[in-house]
């Protein structure tokens, strides 16, 4: 597969309490995939422009204390073309209205909307996902039925990939479906690279 000539944006949200790894592991991903693609196409344009996005431009503050600075906030966040939504502790983020309008609005013009852990509540709450398969972190699968009874919540999953929509379980599940998003959009090729790069072991369902 020949990679998109176009650059695509990939916005990462931030938000407080968000896990580190649910962010910082898409993030690894994605721009090690475009220095990767920028490697052996250095004429070509960036294959991904990566970013993060809150709900204000104040440092967020992760669930383990690191602080970042997002580069976008809700205001001026330019449309994603993916947009990863991260897990960690979500009731904050579950209960403002600002943060579930702009992953709902971000949702409906995105290509591709993936989370990870927990950040299927967070799709689920802006009624990105209603209905169907999804799936989280395993300690959360329980809470994620209870709460969003429509949904198909699957156990001992990966990842789901339900097209435009894809969810995964916890951390190094998150790294392991965005090096899938990277295969999907980029090629097989490319994927396998970006995790040689990283030195992960990718992990891929078997059937």
């Amino acid at each position: 597969m020949t990679p998109p000539a176009r650059t695509r944006r990939v916005s990462i949200l931030a938000f407080d309490d968000v896990e580190a790894l649910d962010l910082a592991g898409p993030y690894e991903v994605f721009t090690t995939a475009a220095r990767m693609h920028q490697r052996s196409a250095p004429s070509a344009p960036p294959l991904f422009d990566v970013a993060c996005v809150a709900r204000t431009s104040a440092p967020v503050r992760m669930r383990a204390g690191l602080s970042i600075l997002p580069s976008f906030t809700f205001a001026d966040a330019p449309p994603p073309d993916v947009l990863i939504v991260p897990g960690g502790v979500v009731d904050g983020a579950m209960a403002c209205v600002e943060t579930i309008g702009w992953i709902a609005s971000a949702s409906r013009e995105a290509e591709l909307v993936a989370s990870v852990c927990t950040g299927a509540f967070l799709l689920a709450e802006a009624q990105v996902v209603e209905s169907g398969p999804v799936t989280t972190h395993w300690e959360d699968i329980a809470d994620l039925r209870q709460r969003f009874p429509k949904l198909d919540v699957q156990e001992n999953a990966r990842w789901v990939d339900r097209g435009r929509v894809v969810t995964s379980a916890g951390i190094t599940a998150g790294i392991d479906m965005s090096l899938h998003l990277v295969s999907r959009l980029a090629g097989e090729a490319l994927a396998q690279r970006t995790a040689r790069q990283m030195d992960f072991a990718w992990t891929r369902p078997t059937s």
